[in-house]
């Protein structure tokens, strides 16, 4: 801990009932039911808590939290079941108020709280209604948590929750931020005793992704009970009672209870007052503390708006409006501003609530349009401070106009058109993690057509392997209405297992009843990977599943798994067959051609859960790693395509763009070994070196940091997955250390997954000046880039101003999802350098080869993220001790060392730069020769390749072809010739991959990566392998450590090779490539003869034709095949051909 200043636990926030805590709205709903019991307590009752809901964005990790604090919430009897779905988890939630009616209760009461995202209230709807109409217990109580995304970031539509509350009559509550979680919560909780009724609670991303240094005294204000008229016998939940004295009790009490009690408890407040008043502004929840911010940046406090006539009311309770409040804020304005996110709400009750008031004395009222009808505030995007600023400052222009008002909507106007016109160099979007099941399983048959479902397969949509979905538990079922009318036989339903087990079942009941030809594939990963990795909330296995689908009657069911072995031992119902992942293509097939509805449950545990187990042992880790020879890739992609992996990354080399695998990120799924290629090779019992060099931060004295003052904004940018968040927490963390104010806001969601990541960082002295946890427009004061991709991409950039900001950026520009598909893609990395550049400091813009020397000098790509971090720090960009960050990092708890081993390093980076980098020469080996510089280097390098290929005259008859070219076209024909003629004259046969393996190269690159283990090569020779039934291709047969023997012979007898006695060269892919030689060099020839200014482009295009040609075996026929076409039609245009073929 910092000397001088208390210590600080993670148990604070569950420990503590006064002074401050660092926590997330997540953990703040957590503590919510533990302060109820405490005031329960001590009000003397004997109360119990219960919990059920069904998790999901932004409450995904509400559950996770739940486990972790078991200890704390057995102590106070809360009790935690999660749902199966959201309308069961309801209706256990609905029981707890039963206890009341139960003459052999336990408890005085069980206060209640229900959980689920926006579509979870539409499901539970229904029990919403009954139980809300029912009535809650005097001593207990229902709280009903939604989480709303707005931006559906992790959802497939944005959702607001607003106006279900309405329908189901539950007033609702809508805390700011997570500084008024707490407190909202136990005025939800009183307010359902209270009046009898469910009371809601919106928790936006915003406000529930968010983590704050939050002050406990809220939680700790006094409740009052107001005087209401209620009916005789109450409004409490009762026995045997009837439905419709329900709905009376409902309509005509306890709507207008939950007003009285809003109004004693002040729950909708005046802000700010005015003696002489003119505009007022109303907004709630996040929209409100997006408001406050605004006002802030308008040089508008308190003390300006009471001078000019402005008022702010904050609604914390959007429905129902209390009327007495807002009446009395209205009086004597002139206008009425309704600030609120999404559909107009508040504003439709307000005008409702003036509309008798006469027209003398009625304000106007404007939110989502203006008194003319035009829009004003935006109803299908999330609102923002900036966005906000302008709105207040058009509106009080009339009373108050001013030259910082002017100058800040100037600045807002230049930030907004920056970004309307800034064009994002290169998108990163979510995809499949690496080793994802759903890499293999999703793959529809060649010519079929799926059907896309909830859950992280629903990226399968963007890769064109899915077409359309529907609501979670739906899936498949649009194809019932659709069978009828199309002449299309057959469909696949992609349908993960927490969504079976959450409802999906009914789905493939009703595609049965109605006889439709479907095959369900039920995507089985052991986990709810969407959501953090949850077990299944009860028993769920692929047996039980298999037996539940020959109960429905479907017409085959088949298991597809990755492992044989585990099913030993275990009982698959008869009639189900149990078969090897690989052959999925052959059964879906087979069921596609099957009518009725066919079952194939794909069991293949979740890539990010086997991650996680491995880590915490609990899942075996294997020893076998996979390793590319880049001198023998030939970067065809084969190993992208048969994978769909993203730890398959380019390297970028002389000859050409290649592959290697990412030791740090892989999964160890080996689907990319499916690659027809001989240059992977298989490793058992290898470890990966993990660098030995010491160093020390001996004479590196600490930075003078910064003050935060009343706002400190560092926006840091990652990949989904990488570790990035862990970033902004421990900078949250320390700031709450120091005893500083701090806000965390990560923007993920779905980005989770390998996609853009963004976390909000702002420090300051006071909670009172951090009224948002979003950095608005242009106010980054740093931007740690842990991913530069992103830092390049449109949210970020309007954040930064070259006056301002400060960017520390990781230089290794990791490829983004795009490569897996398109393997000649454009990383645009100078662009992505130039775009940050331009808008950040000049003078304080640093680009670090961070991923290169973390796994250098840490082992592990994951330390790039804390290593920049010590870098800015060492820089003095972050304005906090060192003590309190390495602090952070010990009560992290996790990687301890690692991680105080990367942050010094950073440090030793900033200050030592020439240092590091000597560590990390020494410590990777041998690198890929980089590309040449220009034409000649570029020239020579080949021609000498080409004599160790062959021989000496092999290389001349190519430097006489390109010095041909280079004569008659000049450079850019030459370079074309030159990279096209090698590649055809250097092809890789049996003699040229045993030189590649045997010479040298491919040992050191092994011995600098791996320590000890056996190397096996994948080869698939001719005269031994046989063909894959199911793959149409060669099988691969994984030859031992003595094939390097081998190879080294039959490097020695490359001068067979094209000649008589050459064994290898009579088979049709030998003949193929000697052809294309002659073949290109008679192209060149005439070429050359023909070229002029007019059609050296068409020449240049012929020329580059052969480097299309890659790959092996029936991989470089297809892409010859292709090449061939090409090269014909653009003959056809080479002119005078036409005149040519017409004669």
């Amino acid at each position: 801990m910092v000397a001088g200043l208390p210590p600080v636990s993670l148990e604070d926030k569950y420990r503590f009932r006064d002074g401050r805590v660092f926590m997330s709205g997540v953990q703040a709903l957590v503590r919510l039911p533990l302060v109820q019991k405490w005031r329960d307590a001590a009000a003397g009752l004997n109360t119990a808590g219960f919990i059920s809901g069904y998790r999901g964005s932004p409450l995904g990790g509400y559950d996770q939290e739940l486990w972790r604090a078991k200890k704390w919430l057995k102590e106070q009897d809360i009790h935690f079941v999660p749902g199966v779905n959201e309308e069961l988890g309801a209706t256990a939630v609905w029981g707890t108020q039963h206890v009341a009616l139960s003459p052999k209760a336990t408890k005085d009461g069980v206060f209640g709280i229900w959980y689920g995202k926006g579509p979870g209230l539409d499901r539970a709807m229904d029990v919403l209604k009954h139980a809300n109409a029912a009535g809650t217990s005097q001593h207990g109580g229902v709280l009903a948590i939604v989480g709303d995304d707005h931006g559906a970031k992790s959802s497939t539509l944005p959702h607001q929750s607003d106006h279900n509350f309405l329908a189901a009559f539950v007033p609702f509550l809508a805390p700011a931020s997570v500084h008024e979680f707490v407190e909202y919560g136990l005025l939800g909780l009183a307010m359902s005793r209270f009046a009898g009724t469910w009371v809601g609670f919106k928790a936006t991303a915003d406000t529930v992704e968010t983590s704050a240094t939050v002050d406990l005294a809220g939680e700790n204000r006094s409740i009052i009970i107001p005087e209401f008229e209620f009916p005789d016998g109450g409004v409490h939940i009762r026995p045997g009672d009837i439905w419709r004295e329900e709905d009376t009790r409902l309509q005509r009490y306890k709507g207008f209870a939950a007003m009285a009690f809003a109004k004693a408890n002040r729950i909708d407040r005046v802000v700010w007052d005015s003696p002489r008043p003119r505009i007022g502004i109303v907004s709630t929840g996040k929209a409100f503390a997006d408001t406050m911010e605004a006002l802030a940046e308008l040089g508008i406090d308190e003390r300006v708006a009471a001078s000019i006539g402005l008022k702010v009311y904050k609604v914390g309770m959007p429905w129902p409006l209390e009327p007495d409040g807002i009446r009395a804020f209205a009086e004597g304005l002139e206008e009425v501003l309704v600030i609120e996110e999404k559909r107009e709400f508040i504003e439709h009750q307000l005008k409702w609530q003036l509309y008798n008031w006469r027209e003398a004395v009625r304000p106007i009222v404007v939110g989502k349009h203006d008194e003319s009808g035009e829009w004003l505030l935006s109803p299908d995007n999330e609102l923002s401070p900036g966005v906000i600023a302008h709105v207040i400052a058009a509106r009080i222009q009339r009373i108050h106009d001013t030259d910082r008002i002017r100058a800040t909507l100037a600045f807002f106007r230049d930030q907004s058109a920056k970004a309307a016109a800034h064009e994002t160099p290169v998108k990163r979007s979510p995809y499949f993690c690496s080793g994802c099941p759903h890499n293999t399983s999703t793959k529809p048959p060649e010519g079929q057509r799926a059907l896309a479902g909830i859950g992280c397969h629903i990226m399968a949509m963007w890769m064109d392997r899915a077409e359309t979905f529907t609501q979670m538990g739906g899936e498949g079922v649009t194809w019932v209405g659709e069978a009828p009318f199309t002449d299309e036989n057959h469909v696949f339903a992609n349908l993960g297992d927490g969504t079976y087990f959450h409802s999906g079942l009914l789905a493939i009941r009703q595609s049965i009843a109605a006889g439709v030809n479907i095959t369900y594939k039920i995507l089985y990963n052991d986990a709810v990977a969407m959501t953090g990795g949850q077990k299944h909330d009860g028993e769920l296995g692929v047996d039980q599943i298999a037996a539940q689908m020959l109960a429905e009657h479907a017409k085959k069911v088949a298991v597809l798994t990755e492992d044989l072995a585990r099913y030993k031992g275990v009982t698959l119902p008869a009639g189900v067959r149990l078969l090897d992942r690989a052959l999925l293509d052959e059964v879906q097939k087979e069921f596609a051609a099957t009518p009725g509805c066919t079952i194939i449950i794909f069991d293949q545990t979740c890539a990010a859960e086997k991650r996680r187990r491995r880590k915490r042992q609990q899942m075996v880790d294997p020893t076998r790693r996979v390793f590319i020879n880049p001198a023998v890739c030939e970067g065809c992609g084969d190993c992208s395509v048969q994978s769909n992996c993203v730890s398959v990354e380019p390297v970028e080399t002389e000859f050409g763009r290649k592959r290697r695998i990412n030791q740090s990120s892989c999964n160890k799924d080996y689907s990319c070994v499916k690659g027809f290629c001989p240059s992977f090779v298989t490793i058992d019992d290898a470890q990966v070196k993990k660098s030995k060099a010491d160093f020390t931060l001996d004479g590196v004295a600490d930075p003078t940091v910064p003050a935060p003052g009343d706002g400190f904004n560092i926006m840091v940018t990652g990949i989904g997955g990488t570790g990035v968040l862990t970033v902004s927490a421990l900078l949250g963390t320390a700031a709450h250390i120091e005893g500083l104010a701090s806000t965390t806001a990560d923007m993920a969601g779905l980005a989770q997954k390998g996609g853009a990541v963004y976390s909000h960082v702002r420090i300051a002295q006071s909670n009172d000046d951090l009224l948002s946890p979003r950095i608005m427009a242009g106010s980054a004061d740093l931007v740690l880039a842990c991913d530069a991709v992103v830092a390049a991409d449109k949210p970020t950039q309007s954040l930064m101003v070259p006056e301002r900001t400060a960017v520390i950026a990781n230089a290794d520009v990791a490829p983004t999802s795009d490569f897996v598909r398109n393997r000649d893609f454009d990383f645009r990395s100078a662009q992505v350098e130039r775009a940050i550049r331009k808008a950040s400091n000049p003078n304080a813009c640093d680009f670090i080869a961070a991923d290169t020397v973390a796994t250098a000098l840490l082992g592990d790509a994951i330390g790039s993220n804390i290593l920049l971090m010590g870098y800015a720090w060492q820089k003095g960009l972050i304005p906090l001790k060192r003590e309190s960050i390495e602090a952070a990092i010990d009560l992290n708890g996790v990687a301890i060392p690692f991680n105080k081993r990367a942050f010094a390093l950073g440090r030793l980076l900033a200050t030592r730069p020439d240092q590091v980098l000597a560590l990390v020469e020494a410590t990777r080996g041998p690198q890929p020769e980089p590309p040449a510089t220009n034409l000649d280097e570029m020239i020579a390098r080949r021609e000498a390749d080409l004599v160790l290929y062959q021989d000496e005259a092999y290389a001349r008859r190519f430097r006489q072809t390109v010095d041909q070219a280079r004569t008659a076209g000049g450079d850019a024909f030459a370079e074309a010739v030159a990279k096209s003629l090698y590649k055809l004259m250097a092809y890789k046969d049996e003699y040229e991959v045993a030189r590649l393996y045997s010479d040298g190269r491919f040992q050191a690159a092994y011995d600098a990566q791996f320590a000890g283990g056996a190397p096996r090569v994948l080869l698939a020779p001719p005269l031994l392998s046989r063909i894959d039934p199911a793959t149409g291709r060669p099988k691969k047969i994984s030859f031992g450590p003595w094939v390097f023997k081998a190879f080294g012979l039959l490097a020695r007898l490359k001068g067979l090779r094209g000649t008589a006695l050459d064994l290898f060269g009579y088979s049709e892919e030998r003949r193929h490539e000697r052809a294309d030689i002659a073949a290109f060099e008679a192209d060149v020839a005439r070429l050359c003869a023909e070229l002029n200014p007019g059609n050296i482009g068409m020449a240049i295009a012929i020329a580059k034709l052969p480097m299309d040609v890659r790959g092996f075996g029936p991989v470089k026929a297809k892409a010859r095949a292709e090449m061939l076409t090409r090269r014909e039609a653009l003959w056809a245009k080479w002119p005078g051909m036409a005149a040519q073929a017409a004669a």
